[in-house]
């Protein structure tokens, strides 16, 4: 079991974990030991994780979300498998606490008079500069 905040827990039924050989260098330990590991979470299918949050954790997860509607994370950072497994599955509990939080609605908010005014005042300026940029006349 997955605890992700008070209110969130993920079952281990809806993860599932696969192991791999780990790329890059390691010599022959990268060679002999599955150390990657990739973390398979269902969230279109969860039953712990209400309809807002699934849609907002498909958004943040990106690629990482299946056409089948699931979560993949996947880690080859340490030489260890079990520092790996913690370390996709703190990955995972912190994808989830970022679709927990709501974002706020926005107040819709008039500009004050003091902006207008700067704002028409850098207008003005600034036509008075690109006018003073013309053809120079010769004054005889």
């Amino acid at each position: 079991m997955l605890r992700i905040s008070d209110t969130v827990t993920i079952q281990d039924w809806e993860l599932s974990e696969s192991f791999t050989r780990a790329q890059g260098p390691g010599g022959q330990n990268v060679n002999k030991v599955s150390t990657a590991v990739e973390l398979r979470f269902e969230a279109a299918r969860s039953p712990h994780l209400p309809e807002p949050v699934k849609n907002r954790l498909r958004r943040l997860a990106g690629r990482r979300w299946t056409s089948d509607g699931a979560v993949l994370i996947q880690v080859q950072d340490t030489r260890s498998q079990a520092r790996n497994r913690e370390i996709a599955r703190e990955r995972l509990a912190e994808l989830i606490r970022q679709a927990l939080v709501a974002p706020r609605k926005r107040i819709a908010t008039r500009p004050t008079l003091g902006s207008q005014r700067r704002r028409l005042a850098a207008k003005t300026n600034r036509g008075v500069v690109k006018s003073l940029r013309g053809r120079v006349e010769a004054e005889e």
